[in-house]
């Protein structure tokens, strides 16, 4: 058993019992599971000591060998639209809830994903392979350092292990962090399969285990009330989750209504990418034919999502119609005020002068395909005072510079860009805290997968460290803040990465 400082066992949804979780026991891994990289900051941040989670006993239980003292393991079912079709039957198939601890940083719950089968596996393995594992690892805590609401990740773990995808590859096992792993197809799960009872039942633990400022002691009594406040949150959280992941040029690859999190977290990283050449229309999933989930669409999405969880919500508040979709119009707003304000820090502008500079910026971008991070770090070493000749010489000498000097489109196009921009005088000061120098660069994992698959990992703790602090060029290789290579244009990534 773990050496706890202070976390403590609680059972608070496993409680709940069927049909919401399932006794799921995990299923061993045959051979002997080695941790590849453990997250000692949350680690601490959960009371749980680093060194003792290095120990056999608590690999074992990271990799679902043996099942976390005192806890047995649970999954829980959902359904979902999948590429806007309703899919009546999901669920938690290679994920499993082995602990709920009441820590210093709140209650958490932790998940093994790639533990083995469960009843909603749909005749799959329950396993994840390393390559997918290296990226959800790594991807959550990048995300999270990047101030984006994310789930997090304690361990990576991997064996020997075959699992049979388009290749053998091998087995690993990522242990996520969260205060909740609902989704917004658990509402939908228990609406359409006309479970109203259970839905409200799940509706007031949810609200009033994670919002109790939303829950008075008389939640029950006026509960269309207390469900409308809570909609309204996630609205507003969803609203501003997707600017979030605009400002930082990350596309999700895969919002399906089951991959949305109804505490407005970033949840199951799978063939997402962050743009490097900008293209508002880029698509990170090579699965998804249409660019339903293009970077240019994931706002609309996240409102068709909401929709969907509005019509799932609908038989409890058979009077509420008219307000629901004023919830539901207040999304436009919401979201458009927090793009707003995130794109004019990036540009060290007042969003009340900007008047849409913003999105001219992002125009300019687009018609030139400039990389995406390269482009807004570089603007810190601009003096707005000096005037325009000077400015652009002044851009041209730093190392994040991202234009083309040799093409002469581009450059007119950037001076251009530049005199309507220091025209609007912007403030420069402070901009290195808010355009990350580094961000998770799919050429980058691609390296690290491929030096991992030899036996290698360093490479996981040489992106881990830069991360962390991805605001500071000290943080890592120069290599990591460079140009995307052009072998990485033609990186493909599916839902199976």
């Amino acid at each position: 058993m773990f050496d706890v400082k202070s976390p403590v066992l609680t059972h608070r949804y496993a409680k709940l019992g069927k049909p919401f979780v399932y006794n799921v026991p995990a299923t061993p891994l045959r051979e002997t599971p080695h941790l590849l990289h453990l997250n000692e900051s949350l680690s601490n941040a959960l009371g749980l000591q680093p060194d003792s989670l290095r120990s056999k006993a608590a690999i074992d239980q990271l990799t679902g060998n043996q099942p976390w003292p005192g806890y047995p393991s649970v999954a829980s079912i959902y359904c979902g639209h999948q590429f806007g079709v309703f899919v009546p039957q999901l669920g938690d198939g290679r994920a499993l809830l082995i602990a709920e601890m009441d820590t210093p940083s709140g209650y958490q719950q932790l998940q093994l994903k790639g533990a083995g089968p469960t009843p909603f596996s749909r005749q799959g393995d329950g396993r994840a392979v390393l390559r997918s594992s290296i990226r959800e690892y790594l991807a959550s805590e990048a995300m999270h350092h990047l101030g984006i609401p994310t789930t997090r990740a304690l361990s990576l773990t991997a064996t020997a292990d075959p699992v049979f995808r388009e290749t053998t590859e091998t087995a690993a096992v990522v242990c996520r962090v969260s205060p909740s792993f609902l989704r917004f197809g658990h509402i939908e799960y228990f609406t359409y399969s006309n479970q109203l009872d259970a839905l409200k039942t799940l509706l007031l633990w949810h609200i009033q285990n994670q919002h109790p400022e939303l829950a008075s002691a008389h939640a029950e009594d006026h509960f269309e009330k207390t469900l409308f406040d809570w909609l309204a949150w996630v609205i507003q959280r969803t609203a501003k989750l997707m600017a979030q992941w605009q400002s930082v040029g990350f596309c999700h690859g895969v919002m399906n209504t089951d991959n949305m999190s109804l505490l407005g977290l970033t949840i199951d990283y799978g063939p997402y990418g962050f743009i490097d050449h900008f293209d508002i229309d880029h698509i990170c999933n090579h699965s998804d034919h249409q660019g339903r989930y293009s970077y240019r669409n994931q706002p609309q999405i996240g409102h068709w999502n909401l929709y969907a969880l509005a019509q799932a919500l609908s038989p409890l508040l058979p009077h509420g119609k008219e307000d629901l979709q004023s919830l539901l119009d207040g999304y436009v707003d919401h979201f458009q005020q927090a793009h707003r304000d995130l794109f004019c820090a990036k540009l060290g502008l007042n969003p009340a002068q900007a008047n849409g500079f913003e999105e001219d910026t992002l125009k300019f971008m687009h018609e030139q395909q400039i990389d995406f991070t390269r482009f807004f770090r570089s603007l810190s070493v601009i003096t707005p005072e000096l005037g325009l000749e000077q400015c652009w010489a002044q851009w041209q000498q730093s190392s994040f510079f991202a234009l083309k000097l040799g093409q002469s489109e581009q450059v007119d196009a950037g001076r251009q860009w530049l005199g309507h921009w220091l025209a609007l005088q912007p403030n420069t000061d402070g901009l290195d805290a808010i355009n990350p120098a580094f961000v998770l660069r799919n050429h980058l994992l691609q390296n690290c997968i491929e030096q991992s698959k030899t036996g290698d990992f360093s490479g996981i703790e040489d992106l881990y460290q830069a991360l962390i602090d991805p605001f500071n060029t000290k943080a890592a290789s120069a290599d990591f803040y460079g140009e995307t290579p052009e072998w990485a244009r033609s990186l493909v990534l599916s839902c199976s990465s």
